[in-house]
C-alpha cells in the first residue's frame, strides 16, 4: 500500500510538471506594444521647442511625466497578461478598447498640451478602471483561494485609487504645477512596491514577465535608432560621417550591453514577484527615451551646451544604474562583490568629469561617450565569462 502510494504521489507530481507550462509572449500583445511606440515618439516630441537655450520647465515637466505614466499603464497591462491572461475574446476586447484609449493620450500629448489636459487624463483614467475592472472580474474564478483574492484587491486598489488621483487632476488644472498628476504617478509606484512582497510569486511567470521587459526595451531602442537618423544627413563630409558613425557606435554598444544582460546574466527561471524588476525597468526605459532626445540634442546649436551636457550624462547614468540593479536577479549572485561594481564606477566618474570639462568639444564630447559606452559593455562581457 505505501509503495502505490509513492507511485500515485510521484505519478501526480509528473503529470503536474508536464501541465505546467512556459507562458508565451502572445501575437496580440506585441500589437499592444506597437501603440507605445506611437506614444514614446509624442512624448520626445514635447522636448523639441527649445527656448532661451533650453526646454521650457513647463515642457519638461510634461515631458518627465506623459513618459512615466505611459510607462506605468504599459507595466499594469503586462502584469494582468502574464498573472492571468488567457489569450481569449475578453483579453482581445479590452486591450483593444486601451489601444483605442492610448490615441487619445497620444493625440494630447502637444506643445500647448494644456489644452488636451481634460482629454489626456480622462483617457488615461479610463485606461487604468479597464485594466482594474479585468481583475476585478478574475475575482469569480479565484474561488476561495485567499491568497489569490488578496492580490486581486490589492492591485484593483491601485488602479482605482490612481485613477481617482488622475480625475482630480481636471478639475485642477489651473493650478501651476500639476500636483494630482504628479500625485497619481507617485501613488501608483508607492502603492506597487508596497504591496509587491504580499503577491504571490506562484501567480507570476518571470520568464514571461523578463521577455516582454525585454521587447518594450527593443522597441524603444527602435525609436532611438530612429532618432539618430538626423545624423545621416545625406552629406559626404568629415563631420557628417564621423557624427553619424559615433551616434551609431553609441546605440550599438548600449544595446549590447542590454543584450549581453538578457541573454546570458539575467536567471529568468528564478521565482520572484517581478515587480522590483519592472519597476527597475520603468526607469530603464525612462533614461532611454532621455538618452533618445539626448542624442539628437547633442549636434543641435539651439541647446546651450551645459544643459544639454547634463541631460545626456544623466541619462546615461540612469541607463547603467537600472543595468546594474538589475543583476539582482542574475543567475549567480552569489559572485556579486561590492568590489565588482568598482571598476564601472571610476570610469562612469571619468566620463562624467571628461564630458563636462570638453563640453564645448562636440568631435571629442560623442567620442567620449563611445568609449564609455563600450568600456561598460566590456564589463558586462567580462562578467559573463567569469559566470560561465
Amino acid at each position: 500500500m505505501i509503495l502505490i502510494s509513492m507511485t500515485e504521489d510521484l505519478t501526480g507530481n509528473m503529470k503536474n510538471e508536464l501541465l505546467k507550462t512556459e507562458k508565451k509572449v502572445e501575437y496580440l500583445e506585441l500589437i499592444y506594444d506597437l501603440i507605445f511606440v506611437y506614444i514614446i515618439g509624442r512624448n520626445n516630441s514635447l522636448l523639441h521647442a527649445a527656448e532661451g537655450g533650453f526646454v521650457p520647465a513647463e515642457l519638461f515637466i510634461a515631458y518627465i511625466l506623459c513618459t512615466l505614466a505611459i510607462i506605468q499603464i504599459w507595466n499594469y497591462s503586462t502584469f494582468y497578461i502574464n498573472m492571468f491572461g488567457r489569450n481569449g475574446v475578453r483579453d482581445h476586447v479590452f486591450l483593444l478598447v486601451n489601444m483605442y484609449l492610448m490615441y487619445y493620450i497620444g493625440e494630447g500629448t502637444r506643445l500647448r498640451w494644456e489644452n488636451f489636459h481634460t482629454q489626456y487624463h480622462v483617457a488615461w483614467a479610463l485606461v487604468l478602471i479597464n485594466i482594474g475592472i479585468q481583475y476585478l472580474i478574475e475575482l469569480r474564478s479565484a474561488g476561495e483561494n485567499a491568497g489569490i483574492r488578496q492580490t486581486i484587491r490589492y492591485l484593483a486598489f491601485v488602479l482605482f485609487g490612481e485613477a481617482a488621483l488622475v480625475l482630480l487632476a481636471i478639475p485642477t488644472a489651473s493650478i501651476p504645477f500639476p500636483v494630482f498628476t504628479c500625485a497619481a504617478i507617485v501613488f501608483g509606484i508607492v502603492m506597487t512596491c508596497i504591496f509587491a512582497n504580499k503577491r504571490k510569486a506562484e501567480l507570476l511567470d518571470f520568464g514571461h514577465l523578463s521577455e516582454r521587459a525585454m521587447l518594450y526595451v527593443v522597441f524603444t531602442f527602435g525609436e532611438m535608432i530612429i532618432a539618430i537618423a538626423s545624423y545621416f544627413d545625406g552629406a559626404l563630409t568629415l563631420r557628417s560621417v564621423y557624427f553619424s558613425l559615433m551616434g551609431f557606435l553609441i546605440v550599438t554598444a548600449l544595446f549590447l550591453s542590454y543584450e549581453m544582460l538578457y541573454d546570458h546574466i539575467i536567471d529568468r527561471e528564478m521565482k520572484t514577484t517581478g515587480m522590483a524588476y519592472m519597476m527597475i525597468h520603468v526607469f530603464l526605459i525612462f533614461a532611454m527615451n532621455n538618452m533618445t532626445t539626448a542624442l539628437e540634442f547633442m549636434q543641435d546649436t539651439k541647446i546651450r551646451l551645459l544643459p544639454k551636457t547634463i541631460f545626456l550624462v544623466s541619462a546615461f547614468l540612469l541607463f547603467y544604474i537600472c543595468l546594474f540593479s538589475l543583476m539582482l536577479f542574475a543567475k549567480k549572485r552569489r559572485m556579486l562583490r561590492a568590489r565588482s561594481f568598482l571598476p564601472p564606477v571610476i570610469i562612469s566618474a571619468v566620463f562624467t568629469a571628461a564630458m563636462f570639462l570638453l563640453k564645448e568639444q562636440m568631435f571629442i564630447n560623442i567620442a567620449i561617450s563611445v568609449v564609455y559606452v563600450f568600456a561598460m559593455f566590456a564589463w558586462f562581457y567580462i562578467y559573463r565569462r567569469e559566470i560561465s
